[in-house]
């Protein structure tokens, strides 16, 4: 029997050709799997199975937005990107949102699970730590900034001139959360400075997880754009 406290390793010393790792092979069928699973559902599909999840996630949020006494809390996650500019990711980004198919937003984070734009704005449903909820986003990609008393501190305006933010609220037209995204070019490239508030009542750990959700979501869509591009 293994002693449980003895680390185990496994390397690969031969077979398949290429330099990939194991975790390496196990996320390309991870990804293979889910986007058979969200093609076969389809978006109806997707909010019928997670129904009862939304109920549950979206009263959780909005009873935090209830008893935060409208005082949000905010954690910065910052990327640099190489290759590519700002502008150029932003184009790209505009176009994912805007157009009928969703596939690559969705597939730039597991927790994904419908993105495009509705009647009263951008929805998403994906987690927000660990409760599955449906928010939708208003006026994305404008400078509508004004509840944003500290962007001005975050980020010099000369250095990060790009700066979108939006409300995240559920359809009752509930706050449960606000989002400012800021980019600046640099001599190869770009910093994505990505910026999200939760209700104060909201336990520290929601906000870590967005923090690293943005993490994953923003660089596979920055190396999506880059392969678009190419």
């Amino acid at each position: 029997m293994t002693d449980a406290m003895t680390a185990v390793t496994v390397t690969l010393e031969a077979g398949p050709a290429g330099a990939d790792s194991i975790d390496d092979m196990e996320l390309y069928y991870a990804r293979r799997a889910l986007d058979r699973f969200r093609t076969r559902l389809g978006r109806q599909g997707l909010l019928t199975l997670l129904a009862a999840d939304i109920e549950e996630g979206n009263a959780f949020l909005r009873e935090c937005a209830r008893t935060c006494g409208g005082e949000f809390r905010g954690g910065t996650t910052v990327l640099r990107a190489s290759g590519l500019t700002s502008g150029e990711f932003l184009a790209w980004m505009d176009a994912a949102f805007a157009g009928d198919d969703s596939r690559p937003l969705l597939a730039a984070h597991p927790e994904h699970y419908v993105m495009g734009t509705d009647d009263i704005g951008a929805r998403v449903v994906e987690n927000i730590g660990p409760h599955v909820a449906s928010f939708f986003m208003g006026g994305w990609g404008t400078d509508a900034m004004a509840w944003a008393e500290d962007a001005a501190e975050l980020l010099p305006e000369a250095e990060f001139p790009r700066k979108m933010s939006s409300n995240l609220f559920l359809e009752d037209g509930t706050v449960i959360g606000r989002a400012l995204i800021q980019f600046g070019d640099t001599a190869d490239g770009f910093t994505a400075n990505l910026t999200v508030y939760f209700p104060t009542s909201c336990p520290q750990d929601v906000l870590d997880h967005h923090l690293r959700h943005y993490a994953v979501e923003f660089r596979n869509w920055i190396v999506a754009a880059a392969a678009a591009r190419a």
